[in-house]
């Protein structure tokens, strides 16, 4: 047997959907943990992760995660939105990259996703932050190295997706995903607990406001400054102060355990303010990871495995990787 009937073999006999939840702190880029052996180890578990990816090679990724005021705005927020066309755009120093889209695949998925109920945004000119470009550079080491298809989970400008109508979306996707024939690759980008220093719209300045309308850029130095108002909290959060909710361990393995058991209708009574109390404002991310979950639970039973877990104050968030397939 040639070795290319070898690989042909080997791939045939590879589950057709596979997936990976990965926490994105964009803090995890420049910051050193005071704990090294916790970054480490995240390190470690994402290059795992990559090296499944490449033996895996996808066919189609899926991707479902936020935005934080980048690329979606006040002024029009849907609750989910498919990219037909995507852009990386250029927060927290990240380079900028357009997005293998497969354009017909992606269309054909919010039509099948529109004709069980769930109307989903589209845009031919998706920019999206770190939300999505930091789990893709990590774990396949650039934006367009496979086919992927980009969609927005509003997590972060209330009235939020409630947590059932995510799963029904996740859910959604993963029964047209399953007619595609092809190995799909899905990826939740999210949380989990974590609270950065976000200004509530309604406290924001008239100036902010105008930033989080989308009627102003945000400038080089306006960006900087956020960043660093994230980077002063991350460190008054390490000291045991500052104005940030600790990540909560317990609430993030009571939110896994759910995942694990694949009980995700259980998960249908997260509401905003319990989240919210209990794993942050940036809790609300949890949401990536039900529609990843749900969208591969509609292919069946699956097993999944955690690669990593820790609290990261250093990085403001309960970091994870995980891992499932059927």
């Amino acid at each position: 047997m040639s070795d290319l009937q070898q690989q042909a073999q080997s791939k045939s006999t590879i589950s057709s959907m596979q997936l990976i939840c990965t926490s994105h702190s964009p803090l995890l880029l420049s910051v050193t943990p005071r704990d090294r052996k916790s970054a480490e180890d995240f390190f470690t578990a994402i290059e795992e992760a990559h090296r499944d990816v490449i033996a895996y090679d996808p066919e189609l990724i899926v991707i479902f995660a936020p935005d934080h005021f980048n690329g979606f705005f006040y002024d029009v927020m849907p609750p989910f939105c498919v990219g037909f066309q995507a852009v990386g755009c250029t927060d927290w120093a990240i380079e900028s990259s357009s997005f293998n889209v497969p354009e017909d695949v992606a269309l054909q998925l919010a039509a099948s996703v529109r004709d069980e109920g769930i109307d989903l945004a589209i845009s031919m000119r998706m920019l999206v932050d770190h939300g999505f470009t930091v789990p893709l550079n990590l774990l396949t080491k650039r934006l367009n190295a496979f086919p992927t298809i980009p969609i927005f989970v509003n997590c972060n400008a209330p009235p939020l997706p409630s947590c059932r109508r995510t799963r029904l979306l996740g859910e959604s996707v993963g029964r047209f995903l399953r007619k595609t024939d092809k190995r799909v690759l899905i990826i939740g980008s999210g949380g989990l607990s974590h609270d950065p220093p976000h200004q509530p719209y309604e406290r924001a300045s008239p100036e902010l406001k105008r930033h989080l309308l989308g009627a102003e850029a945000w400038t080089p130095d306006y960006e900087l400054a956020r960043q660093a108002r994230v980077k002063k909290a991350a460190q008054e959060l390490v000291n045991g102060a500052g104005p940030c909710l600790p990540p909560n361990k317990e609430w993030d393995r009571q939110f896994l355990n759910f995942l694990v058991r694949q009980d995700l209708s259980g998960l249908d009574e997260f509401t905003d303010d319990w989240i919210r109390r209990n794993g942050g404002s940036g809790g609300q991310e949890i949401r990536t990871w039900i529609a990843a979950f749900a969208a591969l639970g509609a292919a069946g039973k699956y097993r999944a495995r955690e690669l990593y877990y820790n609290i990261v104050p250093d990085w403001i968030t309960g970091m994870a990787v995980y891992r499932a397939r059927v």
